[in-house]
């Protein structure tokens, strides 16, 4: 990860403390790229080693395209046109499918857009689309949403069919000067220098020629999107799905209070709350919490994924560290937990395998 890649979280920073989320607000149709992507081998050992990951296989782990792609993504929220602040966004649910496995020696293009905002009891939720073509078609794709807590009027909860019917689905449109169109399934790649780099890590692959090239800055990286709202006294627990029962333990993790800041160095993402207790004081967590992205790709690494797959996973509260964890599984599910606080819940879904080209 470049500093030119830290400069959209410096100005996302920056611009935070000034937008005014709204449940009403546009966002940009933007289509971020970038061609030529090639994966640093010895970070993605690195990053394998911190998630739990078998190191060496010829295939990149389900998780791991989000990470070269995680730049691309601060690039878009932490711009002037996107309307809620990049500070204290919390990442709430993710979507990961995989159409057919990733080699870890192969050059791939990645893509990053908004699909819309939707009203959330809580305040407005934004849902971002990252996908990764090789040979113009798309082999794997996620989708993340996004919660800017702010006050409401009393609005759909997201997911309610009155909540669907209110959300935004415009497709992105692509600005021609700096981005390529959407592009279907099986196009061929337009030809042409890349037009962006991404941000999520050291690991994200070396940076091609950019038509727009923030200035370089020496500033560390402010805070990305953070996983986890600060836990306040008044909130209960997530309590259990009311048709399910907790699913039974398989095993115990033990997290070090330094996972946050291995997981930052093989990431790229360094928010302070999950770094150092007095930094996460600052955002009014007592000690520092757990990435969400390192807590399912821990739990994908102990449940296994077949080779094309759809996941899904909500976060539902922070994991405190240091501390011990409980992973739970059956069948195509899977939780993370301490005691009765439930931390993430997801699911594992076979899918057809795409043939190879």
């Amino acid at each position: 990860m470049t500093m030119a890649d830290h400069l959209p979280l410096v100005t996302g920073a920056l611009r935070s403390p000034f937008k005014r989320p709204r449940q009403d607000a546009d966002f940009p149709r933007t289509r971020l790229v970038r061609s030529g992507v090639r994966v640093d081998l010895d970070r993605l050992t690195a990053y394998e080693r911190v998630c739990g990951f078998p190191t060496g296989d010829d295939d990149l782990p389900l998780t791991y395209p989000h990470v070269l792609a995680f730049p691309l993504a601060m690039r878009l929220m932490g711009g002037r046109d996107f309307p809620l602040p990049l500070l204290g966004l919390v990442h709430t649910s993710i979507e990961l499918t995989r159409h057919t496995a990733l080699s870890a020696t192969g050059e791939y293009e990645l893509a990053v857009h908004i699909t819309g905002l939707a009203p959330h009891r809580r305040g407005t939720e934004a849902t971002v689309v990252t996908e990764a073509l090789a040979g113009g078609e798309v082999v794997w794709e996620s989708r993340s949403t996004y919660l800017a807590r702010h006050q409401t009027d009393g609005v759909p909860q997201a997911g309610s069919e009155e909540h669907r019917s209110l959300r935004t689905g415009d497709a992105p449109q692509a600005r021609p000067e700096e981005h390529t169109p959407p592009r279907r399934t099986g196009d061929a790649p337009p030809p042409g220098p890349e037009e962006h780099t991404p941000p999520h890590t050291g690991d994200a692959p070396p940076p091609g020629p950019e038509e727009h090239t923030p200035p370089h800055t020496g500033d560390a990286p402010p805070p990305g999107p953070e996983e986890h709202t600060p836990p306040r006294p008044s909130d209960a627990p997530p309590p259990w799905p009311q048709e399910r029962k907790p699913l039974p333990p398989r095993t115990e993790w033990r997290l070090g209070a330094d996972i946050g800041r291995r997981y930052a160095a093989v990431s790229g993402d360094r928010n302070p709350i999950h770094l150092h207790p007095l930094t996460a004081r600052l955002f009014g967590f007592p000690r520092p919490i757990a990435h969400g992205m390192w807590t399912v790709a821990r739990c994908l690494a102990a449940h296994g994924t077949p080779e094309a797959v759809l996941v899904r996973a909500e976060f539902r509260a922070p994991v405190p560290l240091p501390g011990t964890v409980e992973y739970a599984t059956e069948g195509g599910r899977f939780e993370l937990r301490r005691g009765d606080r439930l931390h993430v819940s997801g699911t594992v879904q076979p899918l057809a395998l795409r043939a190879r080209r």
